[in-house]
């Protein structure tokens, strides 16, 4: 269809078109146009002009009526619920001009033509020109008006398309940002409706909209139409794809996939006259994720295709067709909160001190707020709330921006990490605790509370007010230091979090915290279920192994992911994981642990590190570690990992250890694999060349190596003022290692607490020979700069 004065097909458009059909629009235009060819599918469509919506007003004499209303606000003459409500009303009872009436009735079977259909299904979209710009972005300001069914429909979605120009959050939004409410124009774009309420869609951001972490796609997916997951009224599945690896067809570098609840879906109305309605799901559907891996990466790979295009972060929309199959995107914008950060300052957060937990959610916003509760259900309710105030509600639509910018934080019952909920706090600038599920129930109006999302991926509601510490950090200009800086970690949920620290590396990745935290089930029990004996064990692991084929699949399953996230947040630098250390009574504190494990008088010295792994107690346990290991560096792709083992105790126990590992598809050296011991006890320091031989470099665990050079039990109150990883003792033996192992062409690192806490241990290290030290990330900055001077001529 050639193009008309007050039409333009999607692919006549580029995204220099803003001014005329909107950011929108324009965004569909340029990717239909420029990277169709690159395999990024978008739904056919066309887009009204903005002198489309100029024409529309002159012919119904509405300007200077507008004008008067909105006039009126500033002095309050009207209120902006008030002038709106006049305003739409305007154009509601106003009628098309023939000739820009007859041009959207042509465009609208033109369309159905393309697609073999008389009456097609189309979304009719709002497109402000002055909407989607990067320091302009909050989506959903105009209306969406989806499955619309024939010419005289489509018309009518398009004069309401033309009203929502003027919503009360529009105008509210326009007087904030500077925008002058008569020089914005509305373009509508009708978009051939996908039939995701067939199978599912969602929303893709390629950035982590949490840290600002740059290589990973994030996808939200629910079953249905996608209204629901922007809307925040479901809990999606959530999916994380590492972008670096998407290329290698070989890899599924897929990092983590979260089912959600997904209880509830909006579907095509059969009758009466509303377009859509929303309706359960069936546990079937709860129970399944929305897109499998193929589909997952496809979207991953359209999502780093259009930020390549574009050149920025890109927030973006998806859709599957579950008659056909295929998927779509059907919008994009620029992603306008992490990516407009400053690069070079690093702020970060920490509770001072903890309190009772009253609620859980995801967290939001990586900052924490103190105000009381104010719960808020209905929209009719949103006068009433009062400034620096914890907004607590179901859920939130654009309709509750104008207080959701009064609170200290939010907090919602529903809604993923891509919720209206969550993107709103997060431009902002303010906390929010989403998909809590009883945050309602539970907060109670007038509590004083503490709102903490500076923990990782999980925040918290805490009773009081709780002490917090702001701290802000300059990263530029600081130099690349001899010795290595790595960091410490043990939650993949915090992992992206310290993506801009200047660390080389994970000197220690505690693989026991993972099992704890993510997994809390003693593997054993997954291995051998039929040996748990007590009831509420087992009920436990069937409800948290439901949906896997074998028990034992969800260790290996959950222990790649957590895994995954921590090697993703510092590839392609060394990500040294410790394979598990916890100590007998710590495994009989996981679910089913007691039925595996013996009591000992002093587990600290006790059945412990390598020698579980080749002892038939715990030989098939130690088998689920190397499968997640393997699966994180051969499917996953992040041969970035190294495998360390610990508390071992001798050369033939190195021996035993590497040939179990062997048997389990881990086998030194290959596919580059590298291995190393930990330094922990006095017979690693004395045997070093013979572990030399065996391992590829140490890393010195100084409580463990402090605990048995002393004599002294680390956990005893007693004798807390003998232990000193600083005694001579412990010193002489750090250099003797580096000494040993660099004759052997081995580095030695250390992953200890004492760096940590002693930055005049860190100095001895450096002076020592040390090749790197791995740290807590709040103490990398201060120790890197006394690196830095101790480096220096």
């Amino acid at each position: 269809m050639p193009d008309k004065k007050y039409i333009r097909t999607f692919e006549t458009l580029t995204i220099h078109d803003v001014p005329l059909v909107g950011g929108k629009n324009a965004s569909l235009g340029e990717m239909v146009r420029s990277l169709k060819e690159k395999g990024v599918r978008v739904p056919d469509g066309f887009a009204t002009t903005s002198e489309a919506y100029w024409d529309f007003l002159d012919a119904n004499q509405l300007t200077e009526q507008i004008k008067f209303h909105v006039n009126g606000i500033p002095n309050k003459k009207e209120s902006v619920q008030k002038a709106g409500r006049l305003i739409r009303r305007l154009f509601l009872e106003s009628e098309f001009p023939p000739e820009l009436a007859d041009q959207i009735r042509a465009a609208y079977r033109d369309l159905g033509e393309k697609t073999s259909s008389k009456n097609v299904a189309v979304a009719v979209r709002s497109s402000a020109t002055a909407e989607d710009l990067p320091n302009a972005s909050f989506a959903g300001q105009q209306e969406t008006f989806l499955n619309i069914k024939g010419e005289d429909q489509v018309i009518d979605a398009c004069r309401r398309c033309f009203a929502s120009l003027f919503t009360d959050r529009a105008i509210v939004y326009r007087q904030e940002k500077g925008f002058d409410h008569m020089k914005v124009a509305l373009s509508i774009g009708i978009q051939r409706m996908v039939r995701s309420d067939l199978a599912g869609s969602g929303v893709m951001f390629s950035i982590d909209t949490e840290t600002g972490f740059p290589n990973v796609v994030v996808i939200n997916a629910a079953w249905g139409l996608g209204e629901t997951v922007v809307q925040g009224s479901v809990d999606p599945d959530e999916v994380v794809v590492f972008k670096p690896l998407l290329e290698n067809n070989k890899m599924i570098p897929i990092l983590e996939k979260i089912i959600g609840r997904k209880e509830q879906k909006m579907v095509y109305a059969q009758s009466g006259n509303k377009t859509t309605k929303t309706v359960p799901t069936t546990a079937k559907e709860q129970a399944a994720f929305v897109l499998n891996d193929d589909e997952i990466l496809t979207l991953a790979k359209w999502a780093t295709t259009i930020e390549k295009h574009y050149g920025t972060p890109m927030d973006m929309e998806w859709a599957k067709d579950g008659k056909t199959n295929e998927l779509f995107v059907v919008q994009a914008r620029p992603e306008t909160v992490q990516s407009q950060k400053e690069k070079g300052v690093f702020k970060t957060y920490a509770l001072k001190e903890k309190g009772k937990k009253l609620l859980q959610g995801l967290a939001i916003g990586d900052m924490i707020a103190v105000g009381k509760v104010q719960v808020i259900k209905n929209p009719k309710d949103l006068d009433r709330f009062e400034s620096g105030s914890i907004l607590v509600t179901t859920n939130t639509d654009p309709d509750w921006v104008s207080i959701m910018k009064k609170a200290a934080g939010i907090v919602t019952d529903h809604g993923g990490r891509t919720s209206h909920a969550a993107i709103v706090s997060r431009e902002l600038g303010i906390p929010a605790l989403v998909g809590t599920g009883t945050g309602t129930a539970v907060l109670k109006n007038g509590d004083l509370v503490t709102l903490s999302c500076a923990e990782g991926e999980n925040g918290f509601i805490y009773k009081g007010k709780l002490p917090f510490e702001e701290i802000e950090v300059d990263l530029e200009k600081l130099p690349i230091t001899k010795t290595q800086i790595m960091m410490n970690m043990a939650s993949p949920e915090a992992a992206f979090r310290w993506w801009r620290l200047p660390a080389r590396g994970v000197g220690l990745a505690r693989m026991e915290f993972i099992i704890s935290d993510l997994i809390k089930v003693h593997p054993m029990a997954l291995v051998h279920f039929e040996r748990v004996k007590n009831k509420r064990d087992q009920t436990k692991i069937q409800n948290i192994t439901r949906g896997f084929r074998f028990k034992s699949d969800y260790f290996v399953d959950h222990l790649a992911q957590g895994i995954s996230k921590i090697a993703a947040s510092q590839y392609p630098h060394p990500v040294i994981v410790r394979m598990s250390d916890f100590k007998t009574n710590e495994y009989a504190n996981l679910i089913g642990g007691k039925n595996f494990e013996p009591i000992e008088e002093n587990p600290m010295i006790g059945f412990r590190g390598a020698s579980r792994y080749y002892d038939d107690r715990y030989r098939e346990g130690f088998s689920l570690e190397c499968q997640a290991l393997k699966r994180v560096r051969d499917t996953v792709g992040l041969t970035n990992v190294l495998l360390m083992i610990p508390f071992c105790r001798t050369l033939e126990e190195a021996d035993k250890v590497l040939a179990e590992m062997a048997k389990n598809g881990l086998k030194r050296g290959e596919n580059g694999l590298e291995v190393y011991v930990m330094c922990e006890i006095p017979s690693n320091v004395v045997l070093a060349e013979g572990f030399a031989d065996r391992f590829d470099g140490f890393s010195i665990g100084s409580n463990d190596l402090t605990q048995l050079t002393l004599g002294v039990d680390r956990d005893s109150m007693e004798l807390a003022h003998l232990f000193d990883e600083r005694n001579e003792a412990v010193k002489s033996l750090i250099r003797e290692v580096i000494e040993k192992a660099h004759k052997k062409n081995r580095k030695v690192g250390i992953c200890g607490q004492a760096p940590s806490d002693y930055p005049d241990f860190a100095e001895f290290l450096v002076r020592a020979g040390i090749d790197s030290i791995s740290l807590n990330p709040d103490s990398i900055v201060p120790i890197l700069r006394r690196v830095i001077k101790m480096e220096q001529p």
